[in-house]
Parts: C-alpha cells; structure tokens; sequence
C-alpha cells in the first residue's frame, strides 16, 4: 500500500476524520438539517489532536527521512482540511449563504493553503540546517482557529441570528490576512498547551451549555 503507516500519524488521521464529519454536521448531510454547533466541537477535536501530534511523531526515534517528509506533508494536508475548510463551510451554514459572502469563504482557506505550503517550504530549508525543535511561528499557526471559533460560536445568541454571520465573515477575513502577514509567533511549550487543553475544556463545556439552552 501507498503511504506510511504507523502510530505517529494516527493523531492526524483522527483530526481529520473529526473535520470531515463536521462538515457532514454543518452543511446537514444525513441528519435531519445543518448543526453548526456540532460542527465546531469536531472543530476543537481536530485541533486538540493536532496539537500533540507533532510530539507523537518525535517519540519514534528510527524515523527515516521519507517518513519525516510524509509526516510534514500529511499534517499540512489534513491542517488544510480541519483549519482550512471546515471553518468556511460553517460560515456558511450559519448565514454566510449570500454571494457577496463567497469572497471571503474562498478566501479563507487560499490563505491558509498558502500559509502551509510557505511553512513546509521553510520547515524543509530549516531541517537541513538543524535538527532543533522549531521555536517560533511566523505568521498565525491554521490550528489556532481551532480555540478562536468555539469562543466567538458561544456568543451566537448574545450577537444575534442577523448580525452574527457579519461577525463571522469579519473575524474569517482578519484571520485569514493574519495566516500570511509576516511576525513572528512564539511556539506554545507544553506548560502553555496544557492551558490550552483548559480552555478547550471550558470553551466546550460553555458552548454545550449555551447549545441546551438555544
């Protein structure tokens, strides 16, 4: 079979597997009409698992170079999928629905692509120079949509069901500019991720909440 298969990508797998059926949820394929709010739980899924994934990887010591290489490139291709896509395709199912809209749901994940493809090219000129574990981003990481979404969803209700796909469509536009502006990010050590984790954990607990009582 084509590809590499063993426990270091399987965290990227379940990330996209979670992305994937948010955009069943979202768009209201085999269920009874479009669940945006299920969508984005997938959402926070997916990056809960892309979070540790790259430190998964690393414990594999006997890694060849091929499986270093296909590892980068099968993150950056789910990434686009979870963070890049699925954000949009909620836009859409909560009101970004009108053409005017379709620039910026377009938008969105070009810029994300983008921001991926230009890593995995700076990622590969880095490897070769040193073998230290990056410590720095440049440009917003795709993943970090993965907390931002949840908290502005929970605060749906509170918007209002005409204004909140304005919100929406203005927060993917920021974002989206944000992906391929050029600063630098400091890269989240494991204290930060586990407080990561925490907010995950309220973000979810809160959005559930406010989903009941909808």
């Amino acid at each position: 079979m084509i590809g590499y298969y063993n426990y270091t990508v399987i965290l990227t797998y379940m990330s996209l597997v979670s992305s994937v059926i948010g955009m069943f949820l979202a768009s209201g394929v085999g269920c009874s009409g479009s669940h945006p709010e299920y969508a984005i739980i997938c959402l926070m899924v997916s990056g809960l698992c892309d979070m540790f994934d790259g430190k998964i990887a690393r414990t594999k010591k006997n890694r060849t170079d091929a499986e270093k290489n296909f590892g980068i490139q099968i993150d950056s291709l789910c990434d686009v999928i979870c963070f890049g896509v699925l954000p949009s395709i909620i836009g859409y199912s909560v009101g970004m629905n009108d053409w005017i809209d379709i620039p910026v749901l377009v938008m969105f994940p070009l810029c994300a692509v983008i921001r991926l493809a230009y890593f995995n090219v700076a990622e590969e000129e880095r490897q070769k120079q040193t073998s230290e574990v990056r410590k720095v981003y440049e440009g917003l990481p795709v993943t970090s949509v993965a907390l931002i979404f949840p908290v502005l969803y929970s605060f749906r209700r509170e918007i209002g069901a005409d204004s909140f796909p304005i919100v929406y469509e203005v927060f993917l536009f920021l974002i989206a500019i944000a992906f391929i502006t050029r600063f630098k990010v400091k890269k989240p050590q494991m204290k930060t991720m586990l407080w990561f984790i925490v907010l995950g954990v309220v973000e979810l607990v809160w959005l559930l909440y406010k989903t009941k009582n909808i």
